[in-house]
């Protein structure tokens, strides 16, 4: 058997895959050009403002306060601090900070509450770029949340110091990696444990009031979390989102106390949040922040408005900028609150001291336009001299103004201010479109690149069924080509010719390897044409033949086909949780009513009912499945699952402590049912590490999730108590399971053969030829059917021996289900971690999921018998059909809406990064893994079980599936081999199993491919961001990790097969003597 050229081959494979991946994302997810220009006291913006000087320690404009406070609230939702005392049952989140509202409604000259409008994504990293630099962030900033990069973009931070002003920070950490060694003093406190509701407060609190007091710092800013933690573990409908709120509000009640005079106080949150407590899209719930400004000096000379203003985060940057007198950050656009800039005295004076605010900022922003268009050129030469032309008539109408004798009318200024607000609300709208590029290039040729790929495991996976599929033509010179072309690059690059980057030189190696596969492909069949028919795709029986055999794979490629065109609606993708289990049961039931139209199905017949039962199975798993789906935010008629919602969250005892049984039930039925599965094969008996480990370990498993399980659902309250026990134990048995995992995992590799033979004392009776040592591979190819046919005869001669009195001498127990003994194993050990990372509950799922699939493989093994029964349509065992594929990857999309997740970045479940982790993580690797693990379960449980689809019909094989004439030759009681006919043809296993593995990619590849072309030909539409984009992006990863523990599935089997190429050595040699 050839086991690394097929593993090398798949790997090649998915490297071709991912480097085309890389190469559309580069082009699809790019980031705006930053510019590395600076703002500086000495710029000429306000060169043709008045005479006036500027006082000493401001620049561009007076400062108007020497000090600021700002605190932002993470996730501070606008109805968080609006106050409404009609209201008599107020929700948990609504009126808790009292505080605010009194400030307020007696003081409106001194505080006032806006609407903080974020821009999407509105997760934290974003909303703090856009809040520093006055930018707007991309889509691909999302995926940096948790993996902070530093700020090189002019921002407040840098002006503040550059400017001899001292920023003290307190609170999240996030803003360390953001601005390092950026601030005179900080105190930073770990933030990505969502469970962690008081860490980042409690730290605060014991710096804040006396920082507040004391004199060295210009600008304060803390960073409190515990309303965004609480948001995430437990939503704003909750006791503890109100016990969050109003520790807020005596914070900010205490500190209003501690302010000077000339400070200013500005409350502030990042984003909002759903009703689930998650954020990160642009649902009007997690846009809407709030924020409240406050001095002891007098800030408005005019009536608050009927209802709060809105403000866009952006304008938060050149207005504070401003107010310290400290130049504008050079990349903002934002626009500055213009109330916040009138002063003391009559209308005119109040707009004129508005308006120098306005030329200033409109001046920042037209410098910073000029400077990106030369250095991006992707914003629109038309739409940017017009607002050349406009900012230009503007400015030269607000110097003839201030240039005019006497007093102007207040009528010609307010019109002058609208003019600036419009050029900085039209430049904002240019620069929000013109971020939105894309490299066109890159897209296509990634989309080529992908689309080759796919073609070359459908020709690959046809050739290999051909038994002479050449790894030197078709992998080893194809890798030489690749290699030829990196070389080539590597010299034009370093030549100077051309540059290049890691994306370019994979690409390029990909496309120079594919061009000499197809290449080599071509010249064997020219070579041999007259024999090619029967080993390559191209060539030619009869067409009737062939237009017969295309009909087969008609109907799962069709369904495949739909999914696909599903891809390209917004509508389907968003409804995909629906459509996915829609088109599994369609498949499966078109596979049964396809073998009833062909006679297959035999009225009474033991196998029709096998069938049907098989089916009903699938059906129910699929409506049970159902009942644990997420809903996603652009469906507000849909409710997500109650059964998503961890223990904890249940306030009746009774459920809870019926739902924690329910849990347990469905661990202890996998355990259980993967135990009796391996005992009824008999690959329990064998006392090496693996059987071992699944009699203790998986038991000691069990209890180590059952024991973690009942602590996480204990009550928050309760909880508190045994405060030091918690922790510990919170930390000691994730942290057992995964060593058991891994223990077990490690085991099944060292000795994956889970086989046992006894002998007795008297010495097996031969009944066939002796057995010689082989001196060659060749010669051990041949012996080991023949040593397993005269262990069957031994066995049978002894078992008749048995019933007149005597014990049989030998007897192997597990060899024919080997392979899929140790894949089983593999499986339940995934299905374990994977189970700790998720809540208690879904639990269920997995059980389902499992139930699910073995139904998908019996179904499968029962078609390829019946199938097999017809003397005119033999079915090839060695050949996994389309038809098995498409319904495993289909039930690894169900699943994927079945635990709980959806293509979106709100929906990823950020609190298994904690799970064994409760004081947090050092790196950033750690907890991408385990989300990642969390977020694809499916696609690694399915992935990591499809040999199986090719090992269960050999395992499954029984007597009747022959035809009637073999089974009249054969004796009644001969037993098959199962897996070892096989090893009858190593050949052929390992060109099936490469088949299989370019089948799967295929498959998953043609999926892949759907959404490239959706995002593609939807990249202006309305939801490309919010649909298309995280769809690819969330399809891409899958395919990835799909990928990659389908190498390491068939990594397994060929582990297995070396294992007992090794074990019948041993036997042989002992059968020698």
């Amino acid at each position: 058997m050839q086991r690394a050229p097929v593993l090398l081959f798949l790997a090649w494979t998915c490297f071709l895959f991912f480097s085309a991946i890389g190469l559309f994302t580069s082009g699809f997810l790019l980031m705006r050009v930053e510019l590395a220009n600076h703002s500086s006291c000495s710029d000429a913006v306000t060169a043709s403002l008045r005479g006036t000087r500027v006082p000493l320690g401001s620049c561009w404009l007076p400062s108007r306060f020497s000090k600021a406070v700002l605190i932002i609230i993470d996730a501070l939702k606008f109805e968080f601090a609006q106050y409404d005392p009609s209201r008599q049952e107020p929700r948990p989140y609504e009126n808790k900070l009292k505080f605010l509202h009194q400030l307020a409604s007696q003081q409106p000259q001194n505080a006032r509450l806006y609407r903080f409008r974020a821009d999407p994504p509105t997760t934290t990293m974003q909303r703090i770029k856009g809040l520093t630099t006055g930018s707007l962030p991309t889509f691909i900033d999302a995926g940096s949340n948790f993996a902070s990069y530093a700020i090189q973009e002019d921002n407040l931070i840098w002006q503040l110091a550059q400017n001899g002003k001292r920023v003290v920070f307190m609170g999240d950490d996030t803003w360390d990696g953001l601005f390092p060694q950026a601030f005179f003093r900080s105190y930073f406190f770990p933030s990505f444990n969502v469970k962690d509701l008081h860490t980042v407060d409690d730290g605060i609190l014991q710096h804040l009031y006396q920082t507040v007091d004391g004199s060295e710092w210009d600008l304060l800013i803390a960073h409190f979390l515990g309303v965004d933690h609480c948001g995430h573990k437990h939503g704003p409908d909750h006791p503890e989102m109100a016990k969050k709120l109003s520790q807020m509000d005596e914070m900010l009640r205490l500190l209003v106390d501690h302010l000077a005079n000339d400070t200013l106080l500005l409350v502030a949150g990042d984003h909002g949040m759903t009703g689930t407590g998650d954020h990160g899209g642009d649902t009007e719930e997690e846009v809407n922040a709030a924020l409240f400004v406050y001095s002891k000096a007098t800030l408005f000379w005019s009536p608050p408005p009927q209802e709060p203003q809105t403000v866009s985060q952006v304008n938060f940057v050149p207005t504070l900028a401003l107010l310290l007198g400290i130049p504008v950050p050079y990349s903002n656009i934002g626009e500055v609150m213009d109330d916040l800039f009138a002063i003391e005295g009559d209308a005119t004076s109040s707009v004129l001291a508005q308006l120098e605010a306005y030329s200033i900022n409109a001046r920042q922003v037209d410098r910073f336009l000029r400077s990106y268009a030369l250095a991006a050129q992707d914003i629109s030469s038309q739409k940017l001299q017009q607002l050349q032309d406009l900012f230009a008539a503007t400015s030269e109408e607000h110097e003839r103004v201030l240039a005019q004798v006497g007093s102007p009318g207040l009528p010609q200024l307010e019109q002058l201010r609208s003019q600036f607000r419009r050029y900085l609300q039209e430049a904002r709208a240019i620069c929000a479109e013109s971020w939105a590029r894309f490299h066109p290039v890159r897209m296509v040729a990634g989309c080529a690149l992908l689309t080759s790929s796919c073609l070359l495991c459908y020709v690959a996976s046809r050739m290999a069924a051909g038994l002479n599929f050449s790894y030197r033509h078709l992998l080893w010179y194809p890798l030489l080509w690749g290699a030829v072309g990196a070389a080539i690059l590597g010299l034009t690059h370093l030549s100077g010719w051309t540059t290049t980057d890691l994306v370019l030189l994979s690409s390029w190696v990909a496309a120079a390897s594919q061009l000499g596969f197809f290449w080599h492909c071509w010249a064997r069949r020219a070579r041999s044409s007259n024999t090619a028919s029967a080993r390559l795709p191209f060539g030619g029986s009869s067409l009737k033949s062939r237009l017969r055999a295309g009909l087969v794979p008609a109907f799962p490629l069709g369904i495949l086909a739909l999914r696909c065109g599903a891809m390209l609606s917004d509508s389907f993708v968003m409804a995909e949780a629906q459509v996915a289990p829609f088109l599994l049961v369609s498949l499966v039931l078109v596979l049964v009513l396809r073998l009833h139209w062909r006679g297959r199905l035999l009225e009474g017949s033991l196998s029709s009912w096998q069938l049907l039962g098989l089916l009903a199975l699938i059906l129910a798993c699929v409506r049970l499945s159902g009942f644990f789906q997420q809903c996603r935010e652009e469906t507000p008629s849909c409710r997500s699952s109650s059964l998503l919602a961890p223990l904890a969250s249940l306030k009746d005892p009774q459920t809870k402590n019926l739902s924690y049984i329910l849990c347990l039930v469905s661990l202890g039925t996998l355990a259980g049912g993967v135990r009796c599965w391996l005992r009824h094969y008999g690959n329990l008996n064998h006392p090496n590490g693996p059987v071992l480990f699944v009699r203790w370990g998986f038991p000691l498993l069990a209890l180590c999730i059952g024991g973690y399980w009942a602590i996480t659902s204990g009550a928050e309250e309760a909880l508190l108590k045994l405060r030091a026990w918690v922790q510990l134990a919170l930390v000691a048995f994730p942290q057992g399971i995964f060593t058991l995992v891994a223990a077990g995992l490690f085991l099944l590799l060292w000795d994956p053969v889970t086989v046992t033979v006894r002998d007795s004392r008297d010495p097996p009776r031969a009944t066939g030829p002796p057995i010689v040592s082989p001196s060659s591979q060749a010669e051990l190819l041949y012996v080991i059917p023949q040593l397993y046919r005269q262990m069957q005869e031994s066995l049978r001669s002894r078992l008749d021996e048995a019933k007149a009195g005597s014990g049989p001498t030998v007897a192997a127990y597990g060899l024919g289900s080997v392979y899929s003994a140790a894949l089983l194993i593999s499986m339940a050990l995934l299905g374990f971690l994977l189970m700790t990372l998720h809540s208690e509950r879904l639990s269920l799922v997995f059980l389902l999921l499992f139930m699910e699939a073995f139904a998908l493989l019996w179904m499968h093994a029962c078609a390829v018998a019946l199938s097999s029964s017809s003397s005119s349509s033999q079915a090839d065992p060695f050949t996994v059909p389309w038809y098995a594929l498409v319904a495993w990857a289909l039930a690894a999309a169900q699943f994927f809406y079945a635990t709980g997740h959806q293509p979106v970045f709100p929906a990823i479940h950020w609190n298994s990064a904690f799970v064994g982790f409760h004081q947090g993580h050092n790196t950033t690797l750690l907890p991408a893994l385990l989300v990642g693990a969390n977020t694809f379960a499916s696609h690694i449980l399915f992935a990591a079980g499809c040999p199986l689809l090719l090992l269960w019909p050999f395992l499954c094989e029984m007597s009747s599936s022959k035809g009637r004439k073999q089974k009249a030759e054969v004796p009644a009681r001969e037993e098959q081999m199962m897996e070892m006919r096989l090893r009858e043809a190593p050949e052929r296993f390992s060109a099936a199993l490469l088949q299989l593995g370019l089948k799967y990619l295929l498959v998953l590849g043609v999926q892949l491919l759907a959404c490239v072309l959706a995002a593609i030909i939807l990249r202006r539409h309305l939801m490309v961001w919010k649909v298309f984009a995280p769809k690819f992006l969330f399809e891409a990863v899958g395919f990835m990790v799909s990928s990659i523990f389908l190498l390491l599935g068939i990594g397994l089997v060929m582990r297995v097969d070396c294992a007992v190429s090794t074990w019948f050595k041993q036997v042989i040699l002992v059968q020698s003597r």
